[in-house]
């Protein structure tokens, strides 16, 4: 299928794609490790801002619906791979569990205090690797402590999760982390249907909107798809911002200085180096975006990462500058299928900022180990050695 970005440095192979056109007959993943019936036959890969926002946006000829045959087969049907009237009475069902007054009681009482026990654990060595101690570690706790589940599990389910998500490499292993995590979150589900508390699983289990209630195998597989998607992109969001500031120490000490800085890096973050360069959509019927006409069948690479970088929507695109004028990035996808963990991954991020820059000072970034920034499609921080005082 032709070259594919390098994982170490995907954006210059983005950015020659998208002086080149902003559609491609081609692909921007690498198949080598796929198994054959898992890789689609024809693809085209989607770079620019433009072209990007008009596939997301475009939910009947770019469908969701191929990922019942890749990552379905693991999670089961999710609202991932739903369209129409069923997504959004799906959708409705779930976000009932991410509403607003939620996340107003879930930082003071949950993901702030999860930060500050995870710096507990490092802050008397002066030292540490911020992201094996830190941003790999709070947003498994959070969502561990939001599901209800015992502190005890995060072993396995963080196991499981991190074996679905890469189901390309290891079949075998990631059916059998699926019909764990079903016996798991069945036998939970059954103990919120007896005697609900307060949290995530409870709130799916008695949701109700017109008389409607999820399924068992519409929680478990909501659940199943929840921990990827709620731990990979935070951790590595988080990360990826960590290793920018500290890699910017003007900016760095700017953000130090006023906290208020905070909700702007994050963005900048997000657009700059994004954690899930890409997603992918089924063409339902023949079809024409930016000029290439594209067959019904084929399988489209819709490239965030590339978007994220277009030189015709931000000046200096290349440059990771907190204080550019706000232009909204694609990070989230866009339309009806836009990440319902938005709002928490954001406030994950900036509580987990404001509580390290509130206890340490003098950060410095170490180069033991080569620190950088790693993955295609995921990309984070292979690690984040650090020294620091105490204030």
């Amino acid at each position: 299928m032709g070259d594919v970005p390098d994982p170490h440095d995907p954006y210059p192979f983005f950015a020659a794609r998208r002086r080149a056109g902003g559609v491609f007959h081609g692909t921007v993943m690498d198949y080598s490790r796929t198994p054959k019936e898992l890789r689609p036959t024809d693809t085209y890969a989607v770079m620019s801002w433009s072209a990007v926002n008009k596939v997301l946006r475009n939910n009947t000829v770019f469908s969701t619906q191929l990922y019942d045959a890749t990552i379905g087969v693991f999670m089961g049907p999710t609202i991932l791979a739903m369209n129409g009237a069923p997504h959004r009475a799906h959708r409705n069902l779930v976000s009932a569990a991410f509403k607003p007054q939620s996340l107003a009681v879930w930082e003071p009482e949950v993901v702030r205090p999860i930060c500050d026990e995870l710096i507990d654990e490092f802050i008397d060595e002066g030292r540490a690797d911020l992201v094996r101690d830190f941003t790999f570690e709070f947003p498994t706790r959070v969502i561990a402590r939001l599901l209800g589940l015992p502190a005890e599990d995060l072993p396995f389910f963080r196991d499981a999760a991190v074996a679905i998500i890469s189901y390309a490499g290891n079949v075998p292993r990631a059916l059998r982390a699926s019909k764990e995590l079903k016996e798991y979150f069945l036998g939970h589900i059954e103990q919120r249907r007896s005697a609900p508390s307060d949290d995530i699983i409870s709130d799916l289990v008695t949701a109700d909107i017109d008389g409607e209630k999820l399924s068992d195998r519409a929680i478990y597989s909501f659940l199943r798809l929840l921990l990827p998607a709620g731990l990979e992109t935070t951790y590595r969001s988080s990360g990826n911002l960590l290793f920018q500031l500290l890699n910017h120490p003007e900016q760095f000490a700017a953000v130090q200085q006023d906290h208020g800085l905070l909700p702007q890096a994050i963005e900048e973050g997000l657009r700059f180096e994004t954690p899930l360069t890409l997603v992918q959509r089924y063409v339902t019927e023949d079809t024409e975006l930016e000029g290439v006409a594209i067959p019904a069948g084929a399988v489209v690479d819709v490239c965030l990462g590339s978007a994220n970088r277009d030189e015709t929507r931000w000046e200096r695109s290349e440059e990771f500058d907190i204080f550019r004028p706000h232009i909204p990035h694609i990070s989230f996808t866009a339309g009806a299928h836009t990440c319902l963990g938005l709002h928490l991954a954001r406030l994950e991020t900036r509580v987990a900022m404001e509580a390290l820059l509130a206890r340490l000072t003098d950060i410095t970034l170490l180069s033991d180990g080569d620190p950088h920034i790693f993955g295609q499609p995921f990309r984070s921080p292979t690690s984040l050695p650090v020294t620091f005082d105490v204030r």
